[in-house]
């Protein structure tokens, strides 16, 4: 007798993380995105970044006319935030009601970032608009002059612990966090305005699986991957059921031989199979009946949205072989997570 395999249903998920390139490379990431995202949310670390309401605007369109054909997928817009950011523009860009948040970068932290935020002091001014107005602020949340381990725990001391008690009720999003300590203060030290995206990747790899054997460009990112103690206080926390953490795909392609070289790119493409890879992960904790929340609740609660009404995302447990690449618009291949191996997961069309 045939058994049927395992299927889970839920909202059709948000990406509050998401990295769609630009030129004919977003297309190419897109046509992974609408199958499992109502709404993304787009970082802003072109080059040149997006800096003001027009840029973003303008992104916003080539966005929407790189979507496949009959296919539908909101954009949710970020501004870049730099030393000269002024109040003017966080009103002129929360007024178009397509601009939520604004991405602080610290400088020279990761891709595209050397125009982020040198001191977080040069960014008050902006800050306090975006706290009258109720604009969330997502923050790469590293310093730059710290063991590249240790960067995140130094952040929360240097920089978020004095930034909550300058704003109490700013919105912010430590983004992709990977250590036990980004657990144990969102969870248990601040405020509840104070939330946290997790990636699929820091769920299921720690850097042990980057580096024993040899290198894994692939696996490198930005918050690098931590010790296992990290991960499981990150699948702990990710499967635990509270409305402070929420689902962030931080899925950045960059070309395949710009990873595979001598000073490769910082960034995991994961928009291939994202959601399948978080039902791993809860897969493992016993906790698929955590991940509709995770993946289609807490995120969209924490801006402010309606869950997407509709469309519902069908999973079932029939593994599935990723493809070595994919293309990466009209210059070269993006190599994705898990290339040439199995995800246990799949989308049912």
């Amino acid at each position: 007798m045939t058994t049927e395999p395992q299927r889970i249903t839920i909202n059709l998920p948000d990406d509050f993380h998401h990295h769609a390139r630009d030129g004919s490379k977003t297309p190419a990431v897109l046509k992974h995105a609408v199958k499992r995202f109502g709404r993304c949310l787009f970082m802003p670390n072109l080059n040149p970044p997006v800096v003001n309401t027009a840029m973003a605007l303008e992104y916003r369109k080539h966005i929407l006319d790189s979507l496949p054909p009959n296919s539908e997928l909101t954009p949710l817009m970020t501004l870049y935030l730099t030393d000269k950011t002024t109040p003017e523009e966080i009103r002129k860009a929360h007024a178009t009601g397509l601009i939520v948040a604004c991405k602080y970068y610290p400088a020279g932290a990761t891709t595209n970032s050397a125009f982020g935020v040198s001191d977080v002091k040069h960014t008050y001014a902006a800050l306090e608009a975006m706290q009258e107005i109720g604009m969330r602020l997502c923050i790469h949340s590293e310093v730059t002059n710290a063991d590249i381990f240790e960067r995140e725990p130094v952040f929360i001391e240097e920089v978020m612990k004095p930034l909550v008690a300058k704003f109490p009720t700013l919105n912010i999003i430590m983004e992709h966090i990977s250590t036990e300590e980004a657990v144990n203060y969102v969870m248990n030290e601040s405020p509840d305005n104070v939330r946290a995206s997790i990636t699929c990747h820091h769920l299921l790899f720690n850097r042990n699986h980057m580096l024993v054997g040899g290198i894994r460009p692939h696996l490198y990112c930005l918050p690098i991957l931590k010790s296992e103690k990290h991960r499981l206080a990150l699948l702990k926390a990710a499967t635990s059921g509270s409305p402070k953490f929420f689902a962030g795909t931080d899925s950045a392609p960059h070309f395949t031989s710009d990873k595979e070289s001598a000073c490769g790119c910082a960034g995991v493409f994961t928009a291939h199979g994202a959601i399948e890879l978080y039902a791993e992960a809860f897969e493992s904790e016993g906790a698929l009946d955590k991940l509709n929340d995770f993946c289609s609740t807490y995120g969209a609660q924490h801006y402010g949205l309606e869950k997407n009404a509709g469309r519902k995302l069908v999973l079932e447990k029939v593994a599935w072989k990723v493809p070595m690449t994919y293309d990466f618009g009209d210059a070269g291949t993006v190599t994705p997570l898990r290339a040439g191996k199995e995800i246990a997961w799949r989308i049912v069309e």
